[in-house]
């Protein structure tokens, strides 16, 4: 019994002492459904020996009593009542239909579960705006607009023509007010080259309740304006000559006049079918037009002349600063007659670098900097050329004598000259452990000058000293793209043998002259106690005293120092 009672769903026990008297128990439930709008459709309920009330609700909204749906006329209650079927007929669905049901049997509070009905209602019969015949000129674009009004789900709208599906339409789709049913618009657009006249173009709108569709057709009535010819004679000729415009032209209806410009602009003297002037290069590259008119519109038809004239330039090059490893591209357009020929060409340089407008240098560097020539020639006729700079924006280069030369004892100046685009952020001078940008810092002072050509720092110093021709002096520069040193070394002016080397020779020369005259006072001292009686040695106490001398006066011993000193000092 236990089993039992756990697989009934939804039921309900009455029970009197103890014992089970009814177990009511749904044997058919509803369940979702989809119908299409004005189709019948029922809804099943089935509760077998049960008597009581049965309820059917619609969104929660109660239907009826039993089988009395008297205010519902097309809502029945079907089945065997015998049975316990309360079967809920719906005879012709509409949009109100589309809700959650449910049954109910009240005695013994048990429900179905909610079944979703959901009723599709078929697109009202598409409509093209303009149908059943869309006139437009001759090339004129086609717009065609379609709607498909009232579905449910929207309607999907395709364009057919010669039984192929046209693509590129757009799509649109409104909300009607019941929040359920949408409009759907389609415009197609078809270019002046996709259409002819006669054609048939359908609108076929379609959705789940109407997946065969339902079709709109339209004609299409391409009417012409006037077809013209325009001639020019004759054809080519010198720049100041004569020449004859004629424009014929077919026109249905007739021609009503004509309009002739030139360049775009009107040709006000003139107002026959024929024109004559005098050309000059600019109907090279203005053309005459013609313009004719009839009812329907105009046709405007343009021819240039073959004039014969010399190099004119059409599109100006201009200067270029570039990056360094960047790609210069400079552009020279001209325009002659015949043919012209143009050389790109770098100022200073026979190479020929492009013979097109267009000259590209890939991957530029700083070397690459200078000024270019565009050139052209029409042959027989003439020549004209223009010239372009080109700057490279990169690192700093340092152009300085790696030697530079002043005078011992006096005020001296190291030059360090600088190329950079852009200009540097930053210029430092450094020596031994001394860095200097600007402004003075003991005896040296910083100056950096601007000119056409670059910068120029230059490092003074107040008095010129031994030490300075030992220094190594490195002038840096900085910018954006980053840097470069050079390094400078001082030489005394007027001489090729450095100031420490020369120094460090006289004290050498000196002191060695005072050690030869040594030696040479002891050899000869050695010779004479050999010869004579070493009580008779004159010489040895003269020795003796020699080398004190050199001991303990001070000159001397200041000499060796300064030597060894400067000798250490020399690379």
């Amino acid at each position: 019994m236990m089993k039992r009672d756990l697989s009934l769903q939804r039921t309900r026990e009455c029970c009197i002492r103890g014992q089970i008297i009814f177990t009511a128990v749904f044997t058919q439930q509803p369940t979702d459904l989809v119908v299409v709008a004005g189709q019948p459709v029922t809804l099943p309920c089935s509760i077998p020996g049960y008597h009581g009330m049965v309820l059917w609700l619609r969104d929660g909204m109660a239907l009826g009593v039993n089988r009395d749906l008297s205010g519902y006329p097309r809502y029945d209650i079907v089945g065997d009542h015998s049975k316990g079927e309360y079967h809920l007929l719906i005879q012709r669905t509409e949009m109100q239909d589309d809700a959650f049901f449910e049954c109910q049997a009240i005695q013994a509070a048990i429900r179905t579960r909610p079944a979703r009905l959901t009723v599709l209602v078929p697109p009202e019969d598409p409509v093209i705006m303009g149908a059943p015949v869309v006139s437009l000129r001759a090339g004129d674009p086609l717009n065609l607009t379609c709607h498909a009004d009232n579905a449910k789900p929207a309607a999907s709208i395709i364009w057919i023509r010669n039984g192929q599906v046209l693509n590129g339409a757009m799509y649109s789709k409104t909300l009607l007010r019941d929040g359920r049913r949408e409009s759907t618009v389609s415009t197609l657009y078809l270019s002046a080259s996709n259409i002819e006249t006669g054609q048939r173009i359908t609108c076929r709108a379609s959705n789940k309740a109407a997946p065969n569709g339902k079709d709109a057709v339209v004609t299409i009535d391409i009417q012409h304006l006037p077809l013209v010819n325009l001639s020019v004679e004759p054809q080519p000729i010198l720049e100041g000559n004569l020449v004859k415009f004629h424009c014929s032209a077919k026109a249905n209806p007739p021609v009503i006049h004509y309009r002739w410009a030139k360049g775009g602009s009107i040709i006000r003297e003139v107002s026959g079918d024929t024109y004559e002037v005098i050309v000059d290069h600019s109907f090279f590259t203005e053309p005459v037009s013609c313009e004719v008119t009839n009812a329907l519109g105009s046709t405007n038809i343009s021819r240039n002349v073959d004039v014969y004239f010399g190099p004119k330039m059409a599109a100006e090059p201009q200067s270029l600063q570039v990056d360094q490893g960047s790609d210069a591209i400079f552009n020279c357009a001209w325009t002659g007659n015949p043919s012209l020929t143009i050389v790109w060409m770098k100022r200073g340089s026979g190479v020929v670098l492009s013979n097109e407008n267009i000259l590209t240098l890939k991957a530029v560097r700083q070397e690459d900097a200078g000024k270019y020539v565009c050139r052209a020639v029409v042959p027989r006729v003439g020549a004209g050329e223009k010239e372009v700079s080109l700057t490279v924006n990169g690192p700093p280069t340092i152009s300085s004598t790696q030697t530079q030369q002043v005078l011992y004892g006096e005020k001296g100046q190291i030059k360090c000259f600088i190329r950079s685009t852009p200009p540097p952020d930053r210029i430092a001078w450094s020596w031994k452990e001394t860095v200097l940008e600007s402004g003075t810092s003991g005896r040296y002072t910083v100056e950096t000058v601007s000119t056409e050509e670059g910068v120029i720092s230059t490092l003074t110093m107040s008095n010129i000293v031994p030490a300075d021709f030992q220094t190594i002096y490195n002038c840096t520069a900085w910018n954006s793209f980053g840097s470069d040193t050079e390094i400078i070394r001082l030489k005394e002016q007027g001489t090729s043998t450095p100031f420490s080397l020369r120094l460090a020779v006289i004290i050498g020369v000196a002191v060695g002259a005072f050690l030869a005259l040594i030696v040479l006072m002891g050899t000869l001292g050695a010779f004479c106690c050999a010869r004579f009686q070493r009580s008779k040695c004159i010489l040895k106490p003269i020795l003796s005293g020699t080398v004190k001398v050199f001991n303990r006066h001070p000159w001397f011993h200041n000499q060796m120092v300064l030597f060894l000193h400067v000798q250490s000092l020399v690379p």
